[in-house]
């Protein structure tokens, strides 16, 4: 954990951080222990504090010889920014939205990041209103669970092909074999096409997680329909008994074998 950058990552300058974190170690201090234990300038040291001050992230106290400073509870301080920053989430939202108009231009948009491409993935599954078709790694489902349960439970149709070993009791779902998943590349993707309206495909890589989202018709049922097929092949696979997998050529047996054996001990 690096508190420095995570303090810096809410808004607090390098030596901001600094003293309030050297104020967290020992307190009461003056300016001159602090300068000393948090290693920056003395003027920088009661610079920061002026903004700390006026931030609420310390208290202090006047002495004869010297301003003693504590720093706020980190509780009390914390809670105070979640407070102050969904106030602001809250009086933005509206706004925002009064600018925003959704034109379906059908262009192809990509952009990078887990948290932005599984958060943009959530959001068109809690929008869906008819039908929501998912292809998703193990880690991708334990993210979006609960909004698929919430869809599910709002009526939308709900169809998941499962490419790890997590198990999903919502809708119509299928596990990918995990020699297919490495063989069709799909081990380290997640597809979501919510109505029939926009899908979004993205894929993870050591060093990055990359998106592509579009509402162009075509594309859209190209997804939809990948999605759909796996679910119907799987169904039809399973219900296929030695009779008919011995007429196959063995490497459309080897195949079918794989699937029909890895749905049966779903």
């Amino acid at each position: 954990m690096d508190l420095l950058a995570d303090l810096s990552a809410i808004g607090f300058t390098e030596y901001e951080a600094k003293v309030y974190l050297a104020l967290l170690k020992d307190h009461p201090a003056t300016g001159y222990q602090l300068s000393k234990q948090a290693g920056i300038p003395r003027s920088m040291v009661y610079e920061a504090l002026g903004r700390l001050d006026v931030r609420g992230a310390v208290l202090k106290t006047e002495e004869a010889k010297a301003t003693l400073y504590r720093p706020m509870p980190p509780e009390a301080l914390l809670g105070r920014l979640r407070d102050d920053l969904q106030r602001r989430i809250d009086t933005l939202l509206p706004g925002l939205q009064t600018l925003y108009t959704t034109h379906d231009e059908g262009h192809l948009w990509t952009f990078t990041g887990e948290d932005p491409v599984l958060g943009y993935a959530q959001d068109m599954i809690a929008n869906a209103q008819s039908e929501a078709m998912l292809v998703l790694t193990d880690s991708n489902l334990d993210r979006l669970r609960p909004v698929i349960t919430e869809a599910a439970a709002r009526g939308v149709s709900v169809g998941t092909l499962l490419t790890g070993e997590g198990e999903l009791n919502i809708g119509d779902v299928a596990h990918h074999p995990p020699r297919e998943s490495q063989l069709h590349k799909l081990a380290d993707s997640l597809v979501v096409v919510v109505d029939e309206q926009e899908v979004l495909i993205a894929s993870s890589h050591p060093t990055s997680y990359s998106a592509t989202v579009t509402t162009n018709a075509n594309m859209v049922q190209i997804g939809r329909q990948f999605v759909w097929m796996e679910l119907f092949t799987h169904r039809i696979f399973s219900k296929l008994g030695p009779e008919v997998l011995a007429q196959l050529d063995p490497a459309d047996r080897h195949i079918l074998e794989s699937v029909t054996s890895d749905f049966s001990h779903k």
